[in-house]
């Protein structure tokens, strides 16, 4: 596809900042929207989003906008970025303005409270007709504006909802490879935010490179077999949306759930630390809604059950390392010869 699209980006959050000036760079005609009229407005008008990007300019072909129905009018594509909590409520905001043949593609990374709905669900739920997509991977937005090499995967069944996507935000710099289990794409990246916690904790208390090895392992692990569960396939966990974004995610303080991991670890209570980031933590919201699923399936997730027990049962670290060590000793690699998990 080599013709130029109308596209907006909802979210003026690192992610969707970044994403919108790979796509504005890209020639596309390109809409930013913004829930704050002030913030936008300054945006626009700086090119550079301060709060979230400070440093880096944006394209100047960028338009910033507070004005959802200018943003979304007579768009081909809309790309949501929006914290899990909120995104019900923009999709409900845009269907108005949607044209028939519209693609929405999901970029966030979590899951909705109280319903376990991941956002294509919502997106399905909410804009029903509307071809829909996903877009997960191993994706700081301060390396993406920077122009460092980097991938994402996009996941859809409507195979020209991925090559739409694949044209639209493939660069020199930017690479996007394609995958239809979208579930499992989507519970990838919701997923990896947990042990994101768990590994900050462990590094602020001092555990080694052997501990943080066998923690990613495991971690996996537990991921692909709740996926199984789920309907997933667990193949999907050894791409870029599974084991590459657990490895950004779980081993560099660019990452917001590894931060509160780490303050947790040195002893910060739960409450300051998420009140102190200034961004949206999925990881602690994701944590309580996949412990409450889990143990309705019955699915072993020692980790899960470990780190929701320091944080809301208000149980030491020290201990719960040690049961976790104690416990069960099941097989290293799950999936053998049963790629989904039945």
């Amino acid at each position: 596809m080599t013709n130029k699209l109308k596209v907006a980006v909802l979210g003026g959050g690192s992610f969707g900042t970044a994403i919108a000036n790979i796509v504005a760079l890209n020639g596309h005609h390109t809409y930013l929207w913004m829930r704050d009229t002030e913030n936008a407005e300054k945006c626009q008008r700086e090119h550079e989003n301060t709060r979230y990007l400070p440093g880096f300019k944006l394209a100047p072909s960028l338009q910033i906008t507070s004005d959802l129905e200018q943003a979304i009018n007579a768009t081909d594509l809309v790309l949501v970025s929006i914290p899990s909590h909120s995104f019900r409520e923009v999709c409900r905001q845009i269907k108005p303005y949607l044209k028939a043949d519209a693609i929405v593609v999901s970029t966030a990374k979590g899951i909705e409270p109280g319903t376990f709905n991941l956002m294509s669900d919502i997106l399905e739920e909410e804009l029903a007709g509307q071809a829909i997509g996903v877009i997960s991977g191993p994706n700081f937005a301060k390396e993406i504006v920077a122009g460092q090499h980097t991938a994402t995967v996009v996941a859809s069944e409507d195979e020209y909802v991925v090559s739409t996507v694949q044209s639209t935000l493939s660069s020199a710099t930017f690479r996007v490879y394609a995958n239809q289990d979208r579930g499992g794409v989507e519970l990838a990246g919701a997923l990896k935010n947990i042990y994101a916690i768990i590994c900050g904790m462990a590094a602020a208390i001092g555990a080694g490179k052997n501990t943080q090895a066998m923690l990613l392992t495991r971690s996996l692990a537990e991921m692909g077999r709740f996926a199984g569960v789920m309907g997933g396939n667990p193949m999907t966990f050894l791409g870029l949306a599974g084991v590459g974004d657990l490895i950004l995610t779980c081993t560099s303080d660019l990452s917001r759930n590894y931060r509160v991991g780490y303050s947790l670890g040195k002893g910060q209570p739960l409450d300051e630390v998420v009140s102190g980031l200034g961004q949206v933590a999925e990881g602690v919201n994701t944590l309580q809604q996949v412990k409450e699923k889990a143990d309705a399936m019955g699915v072993y997730m020692p980790l899960v059950s470990g780190l929701y027990s320091v944080l809301f049962e208000r149980r030491a670290i020290a201990d719960v390392v040690r049961e976790l060590m104690l416990g069960e000793q099941s097989n290293d690699v799950e999936y053998i010869g049963n790629s989904h998990g039945q």
